[in-house]
């Protein structure tokens, strides 16, 4: 049967817009964006995905405040593709392509009613591949932003005006295949690991431009990840070269506490940005990333299907399960005179040469 995305001239193949090219399972199309206010007290993350392979659609939101995480979860069968991006009581309106972005949640516990105000051009990123074997697990396109928010949000009872004097962030939209939805049989990767992940992914705002760094590392430190770009309010974008990277580790955890990005313009000139992280919220508490074992993307949970739940992220369950994930950190940066704001999201999980990382259970000194 045709959906109504089939009455716009925008296939890329030919097959119906209910379907997509890929057969895999795993084909993924979804939205991602942060909020926060520049004291970095208040942190919400939220996002929407389609799974066409696995009939499912789906969206979350989390906000922390303090040591309190509030997360609440939308599920429902995928129904006809249309331009209409709902499910339960969660919904974006794509009021302005690649500019401005409504993003409505009701919930009892957690709603909002925002919209996103991009504050430079939106960038392509490079293609990202990661093979297990012969086999891409993540083989994927995506485009990043920053920006700023107007709105409300209400947690727990309380209603916090978002100024966009204020309010700052990153989104960016990915599609293409990953690990979603239940679980498949580890089968040979479980006996023959990888060994571990480490990887950086910082979207930066300033007054006068915008930066997107993303490093995905080997153990042994071989780069299969390297984008290093600058944005400019024209549209105009420049190469930065090969980020030299060094974090420092809060002792006895992998949690960071301070980083430098040495990057490098076309011509030759030194780009140094130092970067604190601040309020973190770990992906895979809550969020449906990675090994959340209380919800993940894509998975099936039935019709019309909502979740609620509190996390106190000083409970020592929540703390023992936090390493072992991408954690999403308020990113106040420097760059020479310039102050910025943005996103500082990492992992370092296993052995990671480059920073003395011997295996699973090695932290800083």
């Amino acid at each position: 049967m045709p959906a109504p995305l089939d009455e716009y001239p925008i296939h890329q193949t030919a097959l119906s817009m209910a379907r997509v090219a890929s057969s895999d399972r795993n084909f993924y199309d979804r939205s991602y964006f942060n909020a926060h206010d520049r004291d970095g007290g208040t942190l919400l993350i939220t996002g929407f995905g389609v799974y066409p392979n696995l009939g499912v659609t789906d969206a979350y939101a989390a906000v922390r405040r303090g040591d309190i995480l509030r997360s609440v979860r939308f599920s429902d069968a995928l129904g006809p593709r249309g331009l209409e991006q709902r499910v339960g009581g969660y919904r974006i309106e794509v009021q302005e392509p690649l500019h401005r972005i409504r993003v409505v949640c009701e919930h009892d516990d957690l709603g909002f009613d925002l919209t996103w105000t991009g504050a430079f051009p939106a960038v392509q990123e490079q293609p990202h591949l990661i093979l297990a074997g012969n086999r891409p697990i993540i083989d994927a396109s995506r485009f990043a932003q920053v920006g700023s928010w107007t709105g409300t949000l209400h947690v727990d009872g309380d209603d916090i005006a978002v100024d966009p004097a204020v309010w700052t962030g990153t989104r960016d939209r990915s599609w293409g295949i990953r690990p979603v939805g239940e679980t498949e049989p580890s089968g040979r990767a479980a006996a023959e690991p990888t060994g571990g992940f480490w990887w950086l992914y910082a979207p930066l705002r300033f007054e006068d431009f915008a930066v997107v760094v993303i490093v995905q590392e080997e153990p042994d430190g071989r780069r299969t990840l390297n984008d290093a770009t600058r944005i400019w309010p024209d549209g105009r974008t420049e190469q930065l070269g090969w980020p030299r990277i060094s974090i420092e580790y809060r002792s006895g955890t992998r949690l960071p506490v301070a980083a430098q990005l040495a990057l490098t313009t076309q011509d030759g000139k030194p780009i140094d940005i130092e970067i604190t992280p601040g309020t973190r919220v770990p992906l895979h508490v809550g969020c449906g990333y990675g090994g959340d074992p209380d919800w993940k993307h894509g998975q099936w949970k039935g019709r019309d299907w909502s979740d609620t739940s509190r996390y106190d992220l000083t409970d020592p369950a929540v703390v023992a399960r936090t390493p072992y994930g991408v954690i999403d950190h308020v990113a106040h940066a420097r760059c020479g005179d310039a102050e910025g704001w943005g996103l500082f999201e990492h992992a370092s999980i296993g052995r990671h040469a480059p920073t003395g990382f011997a295996d699973w259970g090695s932290v800083a000194p």
